[in-house]
């Protein structure tokens, strides 16, 4: 999920994976589809868990991307579908973290794409800058886009 708020700027979350020390890196909100869900309700879920965020009205479906990611020693090949959201700027509630987000995940915040562009923090995607850049300036794509790792 992709989620812009009013001056543009993404939610992104700061984890770290516990089986690579020192590793540190940041992603939007989002995780795995449950049995009997669409890729719209997990959405929606996942952002009220990861947020507070009830009432997130879904956008369109801006990007694909699959690739084979490690985490805590498990290797999983994820198919991702994103949704853009707009949102006003608002204070996220992590109290509906899962066990494993509460260990791992150390901090949020909003990010324009000229913070994104100058950080040497790791992101994920790696070129979220431009992929937002692009987003912000030319809107949404006609269909969906496939994007890199």
């Amino acid at each position: 999920m992709l989620m812009l708020d009013d001056a543009s700027r993404v939610l992104l979350f700061c984890a770290h994976d516990p089986a690579v020390p020192g590793s540190r890196f940041w992603y939007p909100p989002g995780g795995g589809i449950e049995a009997g869900e669409t890729a719209e309700a997990a959405a929606r879920r996942e952002v009220l868990e990861e947020t507070g965020l009830d009432d997130v009205v879904l956008g369109p479906h801006i990007w694909n991307r699959r690739h084979v990611v490690s985490f805590d020693g498990r290797t999983s090949d994820v198919r991702e579908t994103w949704f853009l959201a707009r949102v006003p700027a608002f204070d996220v509630d992590t109290s509906g973290f899962t066990e494993m987000e509460a260990a791992t995940i150390s901090e949020h915040r909003w990010w324009s794409v000229e913070e994104l562009r100058d950080t040497t923090d790791r992101l994920t995607p790696t070129d979220l800058a431009s992929l937002l850049h692009d987003l912000i300036r030319l809107g949404p794509p006609g269909s969906p886009v496939t994007i890199g790792v």
